[in-house]
């Protein structure tokens, strides 16, 4: 699965496995929170919630066909200016999506 198209994945939990959504633009780090799929309270009987954080791996030995094809991703991604890019946001976008 991609994180930048999104997509299901399934993540065991206590209980068994769980197919979770995983929303396209999906970054490295991450969290989500799987309410009432953690641990057991002892006094109260209610579970807790199970935290889930994202690690993405970056793809290794690829064919010459998947490099030329990536390079042209690229080149693609280049042509539309940074907006591609959430880390190379300047200040004033952050702050209008924060209050968005």
């Amino acid at each position: 699965m991609t994180t930048a198209l999104g997509g299901e994945v399934l993540v065991p939990t206590l209980t068994g496995e769980m197919r979770i959504a995983i929303p396209e633009g999906t970054q490295t780090g991450k969290t989500f929170r799987l309410r009432g799929k953690g641990v057991k309270n002892l006094r109260t009987g209610e579970y807790g919630d199970l935290f889930m954080h994202v690690s993405v791996e970056t793809p290794v030995n690829l064919s010459s066909k998947q490099k030329t094809m990536l390079r042209e991703f690229e080149a693609s991604l280049k042509d539309g200016g940074n907006k591609h890019n959430p880390k190379t946001q300047s200040f004033f976008d952050r702050m209008k999506n924060f209050f968005k």
